[in-house]
């Protein structure tokens, strides 16, 4: 159990991630590769990246240089999850090369200490070494998390919506409430199912939440108490239907109501907010939304008692389309994740890891 005591400042500096964080998501889903739990929920994910690192240098070297450095463990290092990744790749990666030497070297020998480090990991205090790391990284994000950024996007913001009426109906105690069902708020601490028993005290500090596509089930947070507290946590499980006939959906959507629907729903509303919107009745909205859904321009999450509809990126992306020549993914939100070439070179290779231990 992780229990996290708050202070009356730390409930005024509660921040959740605006975007997902580069370098926790290539974390959590080297964790995916290396269990089967939860495998089906990531089914489609899973078989791509299989096929993009089966018998590849790239796959070779996560096999023996990733997965070492970031097992599904208790502890890993946490300069490889630094605060400013929340700012991008590219500074996520500058804060790894710019560890202090001292403290790659502790976190390496508790690395050791802990699940075992690769032979060659003390020489990480060089910054050579860490450059290369770095490049693994690139090639393995470039390769299995960047293609699926759309989802990512998609979930967070699904995520923040719900939270941002937790908030407003419930207050700060309705936003911690309603988190995960890992977590369990009994003012002033939030109980957190974790693989060890420790207490984490924010003095001041503030909490950044940070909803993960990869993380699965148990929320994760960093080793070090000293370090600016963060908490990394699964996105409430969405599953989007496959439609059947997806042109006859999309042909079905150029009605006036429901273009009208898909506009309403770009700030998030539910099934009887729709309805009233529209002035129609519920039964009506619910059957636009499931068009709408179908036709994968909206997704849909439960909330109690109520669905809350929001936007997908093509459904963002047919409301409001980039200017010309602006630099957006298709998620709509200015590209963090820039084009990497090349294939990363491999570090001296460490044995494949053979067992791993409960995620942390």
């Amino acid at each position: 159990m992780l229990r996290i005591h708050f202070t009356p400042d730390d409930l005024t500096r509660i921040r959740v991630a605006s975007a997902p964080d580069p370098l926790w998501e290539i974390t959590c889903s080297l964790h995916r590769l290396q269990t089967s739990q939860g495998r089906w929920a990531y089914a489609d994910w899973h078989r791509g990246a299989r096929a993009v690192l089966t018998g590849t240098r790239l796959g070779a070297a996560v096999r023996r240089v990733l997965v070492p450095m970031l097992p599904r463990a208790r502890y890993w290092p946490d300069f490889l999850s630094p605060q400013e990744s929340a700012d991008g790749l590219e500074q996520g990666f500058a804060a790894i090369l710019d560890t202090p030497p001292a403290r790659v070297a502790h976190e390496v020998g508790l690395l050791a200490r802990s699940v075992g480090a690769p032979d060659w990991a003390p020489r990480l205090t060089e910054r050579r070494p860490r450059e290369e790391l770095v490049r693994v990284l690139r090639a393995y994000h470039e390769a299995v998390v960047a293609p699926h950024q759309d989802r990512m996007y998609e979930s967070l913001g699904g995520e923040r919506v719900l939270l941002s009426r937790a908030i407003l109906d419930g207050g700060v105690a309705g936003l911690l409430t309603d988190l995960s069902p890992a977590m369990r708020w009994c003012a002033p601490v939030l109980h957190v199912d974790y693989v060890e028993d420790r207490d984490l005290y924010l003095d001041g500090r503030g909490l950044r939440l940070v909803p993960s596509y990869f993380c699965w089930q148990a929320p994760v947070s960093l080793a070090d108490p000293a370090m600016q507290p963060v908490l990394v946590y699964p996105v409430h499980s969405t599953r989007l239907a496959t439609p059947a006939r997806p042109e006859a959906s999309l042909s079905a959507l150029l009605g006036r109501t429901r273009a009208a629907a898909l506009a309403t729903l770009a700030h998030g509303a539910t099934t009887s907010e729709l309805a009233r919107h529209l002035g129609v009745s519920p039964a009506t909205a619910t059957h636009h939304t499931t068009v709408l859904r179908d036709a994968g321009l909206i997704m849909s999450k439960r909330a109690q008692n109520t669905v809350l509809h929001t936007l997908t990126p093509l459904g963002a992306a047919m409301l409001y389309p980039p200017s010309p020549g602006s630099h957006l993914t298709t998620s709509g939100q200015p590209s963090s994740f820039p084009p990497v070439g090349g294939t990363a070179p491999i570090i001296p290779l460490a044995p494949p890891v053979t067992h791993v231990p409960p995620e942390r």
